[in-house]
């Protein structure tokens, strides 16, 4: 039987905790018997999970043995990593063990350094976060989950559903994980990331900058066929110079500012009418539904049609 430690840290997240807990429980192999039996680790015996307090069945040692360990987010992801846990987590490392986490608890898997000079993903609310504080790692910000081999990591919330399903079918083959995914009702595979999930919004301007009516001209003229030059104009400078203060304000490039207003707009438009895919892509600005789609899964991850599925 492979054995699942969860390692429950101050101020675990409860979804978080709770997650691969229940997933875990539910397979059953073709024999009958449980795919997995589930420890519950704690540095102490009292374990502060928000809205209530923890007590965990097993010490920090539960973690010895354990095929994988699971770290669940917390809802302080900066907080210094003890050194029992951190050298709990490398020696696990050292002998074999896989290690995945859940949302932000991506960020105390990083700080042993199990994660550099690999790929990892957390909650997209915190990428920068993670990217700014273990820049040895490559964040991406836009999946659902990254498999490394014995290191795993997911993004927010539901995707640790995803990950723990994900491992299950590693584990024990297809038809086990949809039973568990039936069980757990959640699909096997969900199209698309994060990045469908994702609010888009713009830097703020400040107000009284040289952007600041330009930019709300654009807004109101998302549905209208402008180039470089029309937005040049409309602010009444070269192109050159509009590029560099974009640039500067906004990070972005004046065409990039309006393909992202554009997409919100039509995640807008998706979410809150019953209008075609190819009449919104046309009131956002797009010269073709061809082009609207490609921008828009480009933008989000997924096709129009599977974004209003989901948001609707």
């Amino acid at each position: 039987m492979h054995t699942i430690a969860v390692l429950a840290l101050d101020r675990v997240v409860p979804f978080d905790l709770s997650t691969p807990i229940e997933v875990f429980t539910r397979p059953r192999l073709p024999d009958g018997r449980a795919g997995y039996q589930i420890r519950v680790c704690a540095e102490r015996p009292e374990i502060d999970a928000g809205a209530f307090q923890l007590r965990a069945p097993w010490g920090i040692d539960g973690l010895k043995g354990a095929d994988t360990i699971i770290v669940p987010g917390t809802n302080d992801p900066l907080a210094p990593l003890s050194p029992a846990v951190h050298d709990a987590l490398r020696a696990a490392a050292a002998d074999g063990t896989r290690i995945a986490s859940i949302c932000t608890g991506t960020f105390p898997l990083a700080a042993t350094g199990l994660l550099d000079g690999l790929r990892a993903t957390t909650h997209w609310i915190v990428t920068d976060l993670l990217a700014a504080t273990y820049p040895r790692i490559d964040v991406d910000p836009d999946v659902l989950y990254v498999d490394n081999g014995q290191f795993l990591t997911s993004a927010g919330a539901a995707a640790g559903l995803d990950l723990c399903l994900h491992m299950i079918r590693g584990d024990y083959g297809s038809a086990v994980a949809a039973d568990a995914a039936r069980l757990s009702v959640m699909p096997l595979e969900r199209e698309g990331g994060q990045a469908q999930f994702i609010v888009h919004d713009h830097a703020p301007t400040p107000q009284g900058s040289a952007l600041e009516s330009l930019l709300g001209w654009l807004q109101e003229n998302l549905g209208s066929t402008l180039t470089l030059a029309d937005i040049a104009a409309q602010a009444g400078t070269s192109t050159r110079t509009l590029i560099r203060r974009f640039r500067e304000q906004t990070g972005s490039t004046p065409l990039q500012w309006l393909h992202r207003a554009r997409i919100r707009q039509a995640q807008h438009l998706l979410e809150t009418t019953g209008h075609s895919v190819e009449r919104i892509g046309a009131q956002v600005g797009f010269g073709s539904p061809t082009a609207f789609r490609d921008r828009f899964k480009k933008t989000t991850g997924v096709s129009p049609h599977t974004y209003r599925r989901t948001f609707s």
